[in-house]
């Protein structure tokens, strides 16, 4: 088995001093390491049951849609506000300076779906949390949060307690 730890690059000061940048882009421009990521996403959602997959603007996007093409399911996206052309739900959120937004189309989700989130990171979980609340105000059921990489300093999956998580790299 590939150690995906070998494809992530560390970006010290990235985007500004102190910050370690997790870049992601190797493994995704590796075949072998993006299929590996992908099968162990796969079988997680297989254990989750999941009939849908969601993933949030823009890498949520990038992890999601190889599962869902491999399950045979439907992406689901999360977008910023104004990319969506018919009628949404928003959600806002915080961010460290400011607030922000996601949102779905209204029939995005059906009653009692079993939804699998996906995303690159779990950093403070602030958009996995508006996504959720995307999900549920739709009646869907978040049985799964999938990432590539925690960043398990910035504690996000404090924030996401009660949600069975996956996460297949920890910094």
């Amino acid at each position: 088995m590939l150690d995906l730890h070998d494809y992530i690059e560390s970006i010290p000061d990235f985007p500004e001093q102190g910050i370690v940048f997790r870049d992601i882009t190797p493994l995704l421009a590796d075949g072998d390491a993006y299929r590996e990521a992908t099968r162990q996403i796969v079988a997680y959602a297989k254990e989750r049951q999941v009939n849908v997959i969601v993933g949030p603007e823009s890498r949520g996007f990038l992890v999601g849609a190889p599962v869902a093409n491999e399950l045979g399911l439907g992406l689901i996206p999360a977008r910023k506000p104004g990319k969506l052309p018919r009628e949404v739900v928003s959600e806002s959120y915080a961010l460290e300076y400011g607030t922000a937004s996601l949102e779905m189309h209204v029939d995005a989700i059906k009653p009692g779906d079993k939804v699998l989130i996906t995303d690159d990171l779990l950093a403070t979980g602030g958009t996995i949390e508006a996504t959720i609340k995307l999900v549920e105000a739709l009646g869907g059921e978040v049985v799964g949060l999938a990432f590539l990489i925690e960043l398990s300093e910035l504690h996000g999956r404090d924030r996401l307690a009660g949600y069975d998580i996956l996460t297949l790299l920890e910094y």
